[in-house]
């Protein structure tokens, strides 16, 4: 199959479709049905994601004379049905976007009894000698698939004839023996996986390594086992896709060790295709892998190589080593970045975009527009002009208050901007903050926002009122981002560590070796000596102003003290291989990280907002008598605390677990 990249628009999706030569396992959009795929139609557009099987998306905007509706004519549609429970007209299953209907009368079908109708008996079956007639609704109580021996909850067909015989409509053309090119020496047989006696008989599928759990096919000579779906949509015998390989490639399907020319990995596989005249072998999965495409973890766009040659030590994703002799992928610009093939194709790192042949656009877009001398229009700020401050002192009793409209921080020295009018205010690295950038956390690029409303992180768990990058792609687990996560870059270097750390998934067995918690999501790793942190202490500012101390408490790095130490707030002990904040002046005034900042350090004073319908106001804890928490009636300890703006009631709130015991 030779597939060039041509853009297709057809009516069964919004967005252009594309030809793809990658094996696939993902559900169909048009069909629903999830699968192996090969030859399968891929959307242009990053945040869509979106796969088609090959005659599912080049189904007929039209049709005339459907066998379930002659009279009029059925139209493709991409628009849902406006109730949940619209049946199929034909199978009686329930109708998912894409299906046909009929402008005249309220006739519906999916889009598989659409372009492929049902017959309404079937005199000849594979599976079974007597005819067989279609049901659209079946009763609880009766018998699984004849063949798959898994239950049925759609159309079906069963036979008159007999008691208790059953068939899935994708099932009833399966016989108990098949011949399939991927294995022309014997004919495979269906059976149990019960029925594999010996040990050694391979129980997974050899094209998808899945193991079934109910039937299967197999040959007991060859030891090669098929499950029931790449019995239908088996791999092709021959591939012709030049850009994995100059020559056409043949399907192998022998067990045999090898290492793969495209991934390098090295394995013992089922199912490669190869080429006899260069001794090349690729996996079928590693075959139409895109040429240019754009990754989360890189600035610039990288491209396959089939020799990636030397200089280029670690891969940019995994950071393990990357081989030269095999294909990888490379930046042009940045002559040490490459990155392995398969973590580069990963659908959380890369958006899923095949670039080849499309121009290099980049949409840096300004934060701010330059009106004159040290002034300019923010996008967060559009009402008014900000002017830029060079120089400020701080001045202790407003420290608190001037406090930065990005970031939530306290403006400590310049240079920053001030709105002349209302109280606005931006670090001027803040205000150059990029409105769109890539993020690891999602393969497509996150969008700065401020929406004047506070949001949960996704990554360090903090409330925060301050600006938020915002996922534009499909993976929703770390939809908001804020600033302080979204500012961490690849290598992060902190003070707190030696050697940079690089980005990972949480493990069970991975704490934080700043607060000794295991933490959801993403850490910081430092891959030579096995240091782990958390995004929560990885943004923990490096030095604040506390009430407890007229010099500023600088963040300790929980090396070995001397002696025991004790917290100024609650007066606790202080472990010390736990991160804590202190005074390098020799005043021994010592705070836990929680006591120093609480939960609501990154609202900004006097906030508000409305949790279960009552209002609160974000203020000081610096008095000399501390409230009661109206959740734990313990007196509050952190320096901002909520209260309720409410004059009768006049409670108060020290932390978000107590906030979320009150509902």
């Amino acid at each position: 199959m030779d597939t060039t990249r041509t853009i297709y628009k057809l009516p069964i999706h919004e967005h252009p479709l594309f030809l793809s030569a990658q094996f696939v396992s993902v559900p169909c959009d048009g069909c629903h049905v999830k699968g192996n795929k090969y030859g399968c139609y891929k959307c242009s557009e990053a945040s869509c994601n979106c796969w088609f099987h090959k005659e599912c998306a080049e189904a007929p905007p039209e049709i005339n004379h459907h066998p379930s509706h002659p009279e009029h004519p059925l139209f493709l549609t991409n628009h849902s049905p406006t109730r949940d429970d619209t049946p199929c007209e034909a199978c009686g299953q329930k109708i998912l976007s894409p299906c046909y209907t009929c402008l005249t009368c309220e006739f519906k079908v999916d889009l598989i009894c659409g372009i492929k109708p049902l017959p309404s008996a079937i005199e000849y079956p594979v599976s079974h000698d007597h005819p067989l007639a279609l049901f659209k609704k079946r009763e609880e109580d009766k018998g699984p698939c004849e063949v798959c021996k898994e239950s049925i909850g759609g159309p079906f067909y069963s036979c008159l004839e007999c008691n208790n015989i059953f068939f899935h409509v994708d099932c009833v053309h399966l016989s108990k023996e098949v011949n399939l090119p991927c294995h022309s020496t014997h004919p495979l047989k269906i059976i149990t996986p019960e029925s594999l006696i010996d040990d050694d008989a391979e129980r997974k599928c050899h094209v998808c390594v899945i193991q079934p759990e109910n039937m299967l096919y197999h040959c007991s000579l060859c030891n090669f086992t098929l499950c029931l779906g790449c019995t239908k949509l088996p791999p092709p015998l021959v591939v012709d896709h030049t850009n994995t390989h100059t020559h056409p490639l043949r399907l192998f399907s022998s067990k045999i060790a090898f290492a793969c020319n495209v991934c390098g990995v090295l394995g013992y596989d089922n199912m490669l295709y190869l080429c006899l005249k260069c001794d090349f072998l690729v996996h079928i999965n590693c075959v139409g892998l895109p040429q240019v495409i754009n990754i989360n973890r890189h600035d610039h766009r990288i491209s396959f190589t089939h020799h990636l040659g030397h200089g280029r030590a670690h891969c940019g994703v995994c950071r393990q080593s990357v081989k030269q002799y095999y294909g990888a992928y490379a930046c042009s610009i940045c002559p040490n970045y490459a990155v392995h093939s398969q973590c580069a194709v990963d659908l959380t790192v890369w958006d899923g975009l095949e670039l080849e042949g499309i121009p290099d656009i980049s949409e840096d877009i300004a934060p701010f527009k330059v009106l004159g001398d040290n002034l300019i229009c923010h996008f967060s700020h559009r009402g008014h002009n900000l002017l830029l401050v060079k120089d400020y002192v701080t001045v202790r009793d407003y420290y608190e208050w001037f406090r930065c409209d990005a970031c939530i921080c306290p403006i400590e020295f310049g240079p920053f901007y001030i709105c002349p009018i209302c109280p606005f205010f931006l670090h001027a690295k803040c205000a150059n903050l990029p409105t769109k950038k890539k993020l690891v956390f999602d393969p497509t690029p996150y969008k700065l926002e401020y929406l004047g409303v506070y949001l949960y992180c996704n990554l360090c768990k903090m409330i925060s009122c301050g600006f938020v990058y915002i996922s534009q792609g499909f993976i929703k687990n770390y939809h908001y981002v804020d600033i302080h996560c979204g500012s961490i870059s690849e290598p992060f270097v902190h003070n707190g560590h030696f050697h940079p750390l690089f980005f990972v998934t949480t493990k069970k067995d991975r704490h934080c070796n700043a607060c000794k918690r295991v933490p959801d999501g993403y850490m910081l790793t430092c891959g030579a000596c096995g240091f782990y942190l958390c995004l929560y202490c990885a943004t923990l500012p490096e030095k604040i102003w506390h009430m407890s101390d007229e010099h500023p408490l600088i963040l300790y790095y929980g090396e070995k003290a001397n002696g025991k130490n004790w917290c100024e707030v609650c007066e606790m002990e202080l472990d010390p291989s736990i991160w804590f904040f202190t005074c390098y002046e020799d005043c021994e005034v010592a705070l836990h990280v929680q006591c120093a900042l609480g939960d609501f350090s990154r609202l900004k004073p006097n906030w508000r907002f409305i949790n279960k319908e009552r209002i609160y106001k974000v203020v000081f804890n610096n008095h000399s008598s501390r409230p009661l928490c109206s959740n734990c009636h313990d007196r509050c300890k952190i320096p901002h605390i909520l209260k309720e703006d409410d004059e009768q009631k006049n409670g108060y709130i020290c932390s978000m677990s107590c906030l979320k015991g009150l509902e």
